[in-house]
């Protein structure tokens, strides 16, 4: 069963940058569209940006204007740029088809401090 291996986390100050990568293996990844999704703690998993499979993208309005999502079909890999990042950033970030079919991986801690 396919699953995404997610890493690029840390700990990051308040204003700070991090970028996530995933890859996906398996020759499915170019037909479908990509998200990153969130769980912070105590909520629930949530999509935060998403990339289709052109070239469309989509933010939640949380982060709208600070991430930045990318795609490597090539690679089957996708990225997230985190820029200017605040304290309600911090969860684990998980990379999925959207909706997603991929069995879920163990995701990448981000914490972002004050």
């Amino acid at each position: 069963q396919v699953q995404p291996v997610e890493s690029g986390g840390g700990l990051v100050q308040a204003g700070g940058s991090l970028r996530l990568s995933c890859t996906i293996p398996g020759n499915t990844f170019k037909f479908n569209a990509i998200g990153w999704y969130r769980q912070a703690p105590g909520k629930e998993r949530e999509l935060v940006a998403v990339h289709g499979s052109g070239t469309d993208t989509n933010y939640a309005d949380s982060v709208k204007g600070r991430f930045t999502i990318s795609r490597d079909n090539a690679k089957t890999a996708v990225y997230l740029q985190m820029n200017n990042v605040n304290v309600e950033d911090t969860g684990v970030y998980y990379c999925n088809a959207d909706p997603a079919l991929y069995r879920w991986g163990q995701g990448t801690q981000v914490t972002v401090s004050s």
